[in-house]
């Protein structure tokens, strides 16, 4: 494999492979290395508890699905929810559902993170080394190979030696805080938008106790995509699979924070379940109260609230997505805000791009290269693209009350604009 900079070359047959990261990038990544001939993986992440318990929602549009499906990255066996109509809802007055101003194609599968992390984890070849509980502090790019300098849950080091741990490649999937991003390109950051996106998650039994009046029998199908709109923002609501068999509601609320708070969001950061302010509570109740539809601001209420947690939105691309003997992929390489509904699909694209790229290297010297020049480019049209949705749908909203079907397709077709939303085909 010819490293780019002058990093000299390794083959990737038997190589010796680190993966920053375990999430759903980190996983899918291990994958790509070992189907691609890597000779030992080792996946290094943080997080000593169980990822297989997070709940959050993910969807992937469904000729996205067919494309990793043919990659070997997604397969039926992962539990999913098949979505099929984008329903937008104004508020209007007492009216329970809202008024209805558009409908829109939606085919999507909708998934929760948890157990799609679980089935990818599953999927690890055995001889995989999967050390939980353990930080990357900082990593060396030098010509005869990448080293990780390492601490475990408690910030002691673990024994690697002041030169720290050598691998022929190391493989960054560790979010939108990498360290092996910081290394490669030091002076990429994520910037902040200027507004957040609350999180939570209900189970789906729980609907039956809302009491609101006037209620319609059948409420709210379960192929349905719901988008309350509302000056300043918007909910995004759909169904996501429980991975026991049920079903979850999963809901993302965009909108500024009130003014006057200091979050200190200059630096990546995230407001994890039980830290979120009473303030910042106290604005939800406002927007689920006064602003959302009674019934799909009574769904949010559901979620107890140490529970919600918040994540604000930040956005970077990496000019490319190698330098030397590092890689990137997922989060690590481009961060991008989730209107464009299609994180974790750049992030499996990324694993499968990175697979064909190390197969060919022994015919292509160049073909890391080339990955990371195409990924790269993908990845800043899905920033691009985040920016204008976030725009359309928080910082400069139209007056939905006056918008009908024809002015929701209008202003949509608009900012999308590329027709990625979604994300891009995944390049042969």
């Amino acid at each position: 494999m010819q490293g780019s900079r002058g990093t000299g070359s390794v083959s990737i047959e038997g190589a010796d492979v680190a993966v920053v990261g375990g999430s759903i990038a980190g996983c899918a990544a291990a994958l790509a290395a070992h189907r691609a001939g890597a000779g030992r993986i080792t996946v290094h992440e943080r997080t000593a508890g169980q990822l297989a318990d997070r709940g959050v929602g993910l969807a992937v549009h469904n000729d996205r699905y067919a494309e990793l499906t043919a990659a070997g990255y997604m397969d039926a066996a992962m539990p999913w929810v098949q979505l099929t109509t984008r329903r937008w809802y104004v508020r209007d007055g007492a009216a329970p559902l809202g008024r209805q101003i558009a409908a829109l194609p939606f085919p999507f599968r909708s998934y929760c993170w948890g157990p799609l992390w679980r089935e990818l984890h599953s999927r690890l070849p055995a001889g995989t080394v999967f050390r939980s509980g353990v930080t990357v502090r900082a990593v060396s790019n030098t010509p005869d190979g990448a080293r990780l300098h390492l601490a475990d849950s408690t910030g002691n080091s673990t024994g690697t030696g002041t030169g720290g741990a050598r691998f022929d490649l190391v493989i960054g999937a560790d979010g939108y805080r990498s360290v092996v991003r910081a290394a490669a390109f030091p002076d990429i950051r994520p910037s902040y938008a200027g507004y957040l996106a609350w999180r939570g998650t209900v189970p789906a039994d729980r609907l039956a106790a809302l009491d609101v009046p006037g209620l319609p029998a059948d409420p709210w199908p379960e192929e349905d995509c719901v988008y309350g709109v509302f000056p300043g923002g918007h909910v995004i609501i759909y169904r996501i699979p429980d991975g026991n068999g049920g079903r979850r509601v999963n809901w993302v609320l965009y909108t500024t924070p009130p003014a006057g708070l200091d979050l200190a969001l200059d630096t990546p950061t995230s407001l994890p379940p039980g830290t979120v302010t009473e303030a910042l509570h106290r604005h939800l109740d406002h927007v689920t109260g006064e602003l959302l539809p009674p019934y799909w601001g009574g769904i949010l209420r559901l979620t107890p609230p140490q529970e919600v947690f918040i994540q604000p939105m930040y956005d970077f691309t990496a000019p490319r997505y190698t330098t030397g003997r590092l890689l990137l992929v997922g989060d690590a390489a481009t961060v991008v805000r989730p209107h464009t509904g299609a994180g974790a699909v750049k992030a499996l694209q990324d694993a499968a791009a990175l697979e064909v790229a190390l197969r060919a290297v022994p015919e292509r010297p160049d073909a890391l290269a080339a990955y990371g020049t195409e990924r790269g480019a993908t990845g800043w049209t899905m920033v691009e693209l985040g920016r204008r949705l976030g725009r359309f749908l928080v910082q400069q909203t139209p007056d939905w009350r006056t918008l009908d079907q024809g002015g929701v397709e209008a202003i949509w077709s608009a900012a999308d604009g590329s027709g990625a939303f979604g994300g891009r085909a995944l390049q042969n």
